[in-house]
């Protein structure tokens, strides 16, 4: 954007700066479009009380994100030219933390080929610092560098000599930060000449002559490139006037909040703006900063996703209740800068003229507001921390903000700051949703190095693992192209065999399984087709139970929220388990008002879980959010076969931080401490197979069909569409949750303060029924109604146990006995409602160890 343009953008009739100037006599001297660039504003800090705040930066003003990022490109495009193309390519850019974080990036943008880096406050374990320097005026003075490439400062990475250093910050005011970088720097990696990058030079001349010694010091040659040049006036004590004026202005503001308190009577707060989280599914591979370091790679990468991911937010935009949203601040979070400013970009020629877009960031820097026109700071929202810091809590700022009029307002942060702080009634996004018609929560995956170290031994480098990921992983499919679900209801982590011929006869699959011939999983069961009186038992026991499942579905729900934070990734387990990620999805946005991401993911006995799929989360997601989810427990089997495959895909190099916890709807097997009820019931969902799973199969691993880089496969069942429940299904519980949200708040809480350890008594109880009937391998024993619902409907069952006295419960159980010819036998001492035997008979111990001949019966 030329300058002209940017000029037309920040001119004011007023000048922003001609508050402060007037009362403490601070003035600015220079050139003509200084005034444009710079207002002034007041800060409570003992070194320096006045605050140059820059239009056209992004931080403090909101502003047209093309003119930041203007103003930022066309600086790396000056340094280019003086550098010459070929020097330029030799060229690694550092940026200065908070504040030019994302000026740094663009201006590595203008220079095309150059890699960067920004200093940061905040520490990540395992990851050695490679320098550090102090910023003596600012609010929080320690800079780290953490480039996860240690060649990065000294080489750009390339292992070539010693490069051009490009040191880029908003203002170069004195150079004393500039100084100690170069100085620090220096010492470890010389170099012949350092640029120096800044939107406005306000040094004095003596702070000039001290930097052209310092060069003669060092030997180095040392250049600067600027957009505008000026001073600061400062009359005698001006510290102390100002440090007195922001009192006086402080206290008169608190005297003003109490009175608008006190008279504010009995008049009730305007309900809150809702809150949407949108998945932009964010590049594969591409750091959300430049905190450990950014390459051109990098760069190309996010341009090719940029477009895609602005129509995500302006489709969440246009969905929104009202009136299309016409202003739109993007609002970035400290340190991450840059990735909401192209994100504002983007979004900005994805809406066009139809919508005016601006940008700017929270901060840690506390500056007093004063709502003048002729004062740069009009507004302030004031936020706890929500990000952890490494120097303790402590209030966070958002300014020019309240009052602005935005209509809607994109809060982009990392997962590292989505934290129960970000979300609580006095967080970020509370104080937003009070000035704005609509808030959209953007969470980008923090990067973590390869080297950092794991979670729970913090400082403890580990290498890199040795291991060839592929360079693009499979995107979710979602429906209607495969599955019957809504496309925002799930994404599976699957490749779609729907082509493939995968069945085979339940008793054909059950010799090949029993005699060790095939898995399980290398062929699917016929699809079971329901007759007219088993569909209509399907029916009644769905209107019957449809309250109990709504209470369970809202209890686990919110038992995850209060213990996995308040933006859980649900990851179902494909295909009991995602009916009820889908309900708990629908539960947290109809009672909260939340949008959680739900995939699901293939496990399978015997293999482990889809490591493909658990790298495709790591890469968009946080691992520690993922919250897995199944239907319900049987003795316990994947709730094992899932934490050992955690530990498998840890110890081979995949990402860490996984939690193997399965919340589940029910759990007869006490095998998990995160359910919606231990009892064993009938849940509809097990009643079928595909028709009430989104028309998908159970999922395939085949060697011939899956590669070591590809998602499990599974079908989907076009063909079975006028036979589909899958959305009667949901509606008809999601239709009782309001009903049942009173019993689910005394639930939760009653379980949230209670010893929900695993017992593990439906283990145990199955070991007895595999030794009391000769049969002698758990796997052949399914407990539970929904296990013993499977057995029927896929394998070759020998007999049904049930519990004596158990009613509705168990009428589609009988009904399907009945219709295979397999016997029912009444127990007095089960501990479910029913279990299901497989028959035992392509076994070595179809007459068991004991004698008993078990074949027959």
């Amino acid at each position: 954007m030329s300058e002209r343009a940017t000029r037309e953008e920040t001119v004011d009739v007023v000048w922003s700066g001609s508050w402060v100037a007037e009362r403490l006599g601070v003035a600015l001297e220079g050139d003509g479009e200084l005034q444009e660039l710079l207002g002034l504003a007041l800060r409570r800090n003992p070194k320096r009380a006045h605050l140059l705040v820059s239009n056209v930066l992004g931080k403090h003003v909101p502003q047209r994100p093309s003119v930041v990022h203007g103003a930022g490109f066309e600086l790396g495009e000056r340094v280019r030219a003086l550098l010459g193309a070929q020097e330029a390519r030799r060229a690694v850019v550092l940026g200065y933390a908070e504040t030019a974080t994302g000026l740094g990036h663009a201006v590595a943008d203008g220079l095309r080929d150059a890699p960067y880096l920004h200093s940061t406050r905040r520490p990540v374990a395992g990851v050695e610092q490679a320098g550090g320097f102090e910023e003596a005026h600012s609010h929080a003075t320690s800079h780290l560098l953490l480039p996860e490439d240690r060649d990065l400062l000294a080489s750009g990475g390339t292992g070539a000599d010693a490069s051009v250093l490009v040191l880029v910050d908003d203002e170069f005011s004195t150079g004393n930060t500039v100084l100690n970088t170069i100085r620090a720097l220096h010492a470890l990696h010389p170099r012949e000449r350092y640029v120096i990058v800044a939107l406005v030079d306000m040094r004095s001349a003596g702070d000039r002559d001290r930097l052209a010694v310092f060069a003669a010091e060092i030997g180095a040659r040392v250049d600067l490139v600027t957009r505008s040049t000026g001073t600061v006036a400062l009359p005698d004590g001006v510290l102390e006037r100002g440090q007195a004026l922001v009192a006086a202005q402080e206290a008169e503001q608190a005297e003003q909040a109490g009175r608008a308190e006190g008279s504010a009577g009995a008049v009730e707060d305007a309900d809150s703006a809702p809150v949407t989280w949108v998945d932009l599914d964010w590049p594969a591979g591409v750091p959300d900063g430049g905190r450990h370091g950014f390459t051109p790679a990098h760069r190309a990468a996010l341009e090719a996703a940029l477009p895609a991911m602005a129509d995500r937010i302006a489709a969440e935009l246009g969905d929104a209740a009202g009136p299309a949203p016409r202003h739109v601040l993007v609002l970035g979070f400290e340190e991450l800068m840059y990735a909401p400013l192209r994100l504002g970009t983007a979004l900005e020629a994805a809406l066009g003229a139809d919508a005016e877009v601006r940008y700017s960031t929270t901060t840690r820097s506390p500056v007093l507001a004063v709502d003048d026109p002729g004062y740069a700071i009009r507004t302030r929202l004031v936020f706890p921390a929500h990000d952890d810091p490494a120097d303790g809590p402590g209030d966070r700022y958002a300014y020019n903000v309240a009052g602005a009029g935005f209509d809607a307002v994109v809060a982009v942060v990392d997962s590292t700051a989505d934290t129960p702080e970000l979300h609580a009634p006095d967080g970020l996004l509370a104080r937003l949703a009070e000035h704005t018609g609509h808030v959209l929560l953007v969470v980008l995956p923090s990067y973590v190095p390869a080297t950092a170290a794991p979670t729970g031994v913090p400082g403890t480098p580990t290498p890199a693992p040795e291991r060839q990921e592929p360079a693009v992983l499979p995107e979710p499919l979602r429906g209607p192209d495969f599955s019957s679900y809504a496309p925002e209801d799930v994404g599976w982590l699957l490749q779609d065999l729907s082509d493939t011929e995968l069945e085979a006869p339940t008793e054909e699959r059950e010799e090949a399984i029993q005699s060790g011939g095939a898995h399980y999983a290398e062929s699917l069961p016929v699809e079971y087709q329901p007759s007219a009186e088993y569909q209509a038992l399907f029916t009644a026991a769905l209107e019957t139970s449809a309250a109990r499942i709504a209470r369970a579905v809202g209890t686990v729900t919110e038992t995850v929220l209060a213990e996995r934070g308040p933006r859980p990734v649900l990851v179902s387990l494909a295909r009991a388990g995602t009916p009820v990620g889908v309900l708990m999805r629908r539960w947290a946005q109809h009672r909260h008002g939340l949008d959680l991401p739900h995939y699901a993911i293939s496990i399978v006995r015997g293999r482990g879980i889809d490591a493909t799929a658990l790298r495709w989360l790591a890469a968009h997601h946080d691992p520690a959010d993922v919250v897995f989810v199944d239907g319900w427990t049987g003795k316990g089997a994947i709730t094992r076969e899932l934490a050992a495959a955690i530990t498998e895909f840890e110890a081979s190099g995949g990402p860490a931080g996984f939690d193997p916890e399965i919340s589940v709807l029910a759990d007869p097997g006490g095998c998990v401490r995160t359910y919606g009820t231990r009892e064993d019931f009938l849940i509809p969902s097990a009643c079928l197979n595909s028709t009430v799973s989104g028309l998908i199969s159970r999922t395939v691993l085949r060697a011939d069909l899956v590669g070591p880089d590809d998602f499990h496969g599974g079908k989907f069942y076009r063909e079975l569409a006028d036979s589909d429940v899958s959305g009667l299904f949901l509606d008809t519980i999601a239709a009782r949750f309001d009903e049942v949200a009173g019993q689910v708040d005394a639930a939760a809480k009653e379980l949230l303060a209670a010893d929900r350890a695993p017992t593990w008594e439906g283990w145990a109880a199955v070991e007895r029924i595999s030794e009391k009937y000769g049969i002698h391998d758990v796997n052949l024993v399914k407990p539970g109604v929904g296990e013993t619902t499977r057995v029927l409907l896929r394998r070759v069952p020998w007999k049904i146990l049930a519990k004596r006295g158990a009613g509705a419960d168990l009428e589609h159980i009988r009904l399907l006995a009945e219709q295979r010819g397999v016997p029912v036998e009444e127990v007095d001492d089960l501990p479910y409602s029913c279990v299901g035997l497989i028959h035992p008979r392509f076994t070595r111990g179809a007459t068991g160890a004991d004698g008993k001949a078990v074949q027959g019966a």
